[in-house]
C-alpha cells in the first residue's frame, strides 16, 4: 500500500483538545480488516470496483444526505482501503455549555464499530483553515453524532451492513482509521492530487 509522506498509518491519531465537529477539511483513510482486497482491483493503473466496491463508492457519495453540513471533496475507493476528503462546512451548533474536563474523551467514539471519480468541492463553498492546532486543554462538548468520528463510523456501518446481506464478507474494516486536519490550501491541493494518483501508483502490500 502506498504511503503519503512517509506518514500513512491506520491507528488512531485523534488530537487532543481538537474539535472533531469544526469547521474544516479532514483527509481520512479506513483500510480493511488484514488489508482484505474487497473492493475490487487495480488494472492499467485504474481502479476497477466489484459490487461491494461500487456500494462503497455510493455510500460515500452519499454522506452528505446523511449529514448535510458535510461536503465530500476528492476520494477513491480502493481494493483494500478507502481515501478522502471530507469538508465541515457549517458549526453543527449542537453542544452545552459544559466542557470536558478530560480532552482525551473526544478520542474515544472510533474505536471498534462494525455494523473511480470523486465529488468536487463546490465553488461556492467558503472553507475554512485553522489558524494554529490547539494544545491540550478542555473543549465544549459536541454531540458525538455530529463529528468526523461519527460521520466515518456512519459509513462504515452502512457498508458492513450491506456486505452482510449481499454477500458472504461479515466484517469488513480495520478498528479505527486515520485521520489528518488540512491545515492551508496548499495541503489541500497536494492531498487532492495524491488522492487522484493513488490507482496509478498502487502497489499491494
Amino acid at each position: 500500500m502506498t504511503l503519503f509522506q512517509n506518514k500513512y498509518r491506520v491507528e488512531s491519531n485523534r488530537l487532543r483538545g481538537y474539535d472533531y465537529s469544526s469547521i474544516g477539511a479532514y483527509f481520512i483513510t479506513i483500510c480493511t480488516i488484514g488489508r482484505g482486497h474487497f473492493f475490487g482491483e487495480i488494472f492499467d493503473a485504474e481502479m476497477v470496483l466489484n459490487p461491494l466496491g461500487k456500494y462503497t463508492h455510493q455510500c460515500w457519495t452519499d454522506i452528505p444526505q446523511h449529514f448535510p453540513f458535510v461536503t465530500i471533496d476528492e476520494f477513491v475507493v480502493m481494493p483494500n482501503h478507502v481515501h478522502g476528503i471530507i469538508i465541515i462546512t457549517e458549526e453543527t451548533n449542537n453542544h452545552s455549555s459544559r466542557t470536558m474536563a478530560n480532552p482525551d474523551a473526544i478520542t474515544k467514539e472510533t474505536n471498534n464499530e462494525e455494523t473511480n471519480d470523486h465529488s468536487s468541492l463546490q465553488s461556492s463553498t467558503s472553507l475554512s483553515f485553522p489558524m494554529s492546532l490547539p494544545s491540550p486543554s478542555p473543549v465544549p462538548f459536541r454531540s458525538p453524532s455530529k463529528t468526523v468520528g461519527s460521520i466515518v463510523r456512519g459509513f462504515k456501518i452502512g457498508v458492513t451492513k450491506w456486505a452482510r446481506q449481499n454477500s458472504n464478507i461479515h466484517d469488513i474494516w480495520q478498528p479505527n482509521y486515520h485521520d489528518r486536519i488540512i491545515k492551508n490550501e496548499r495541503a489541500l491541493n497536494t492531498i487532492r492530487n495524491y488522492i487522484r494518483n493513488n490507482p496509478r501508483k498502487w502497489r499491494d502490500e
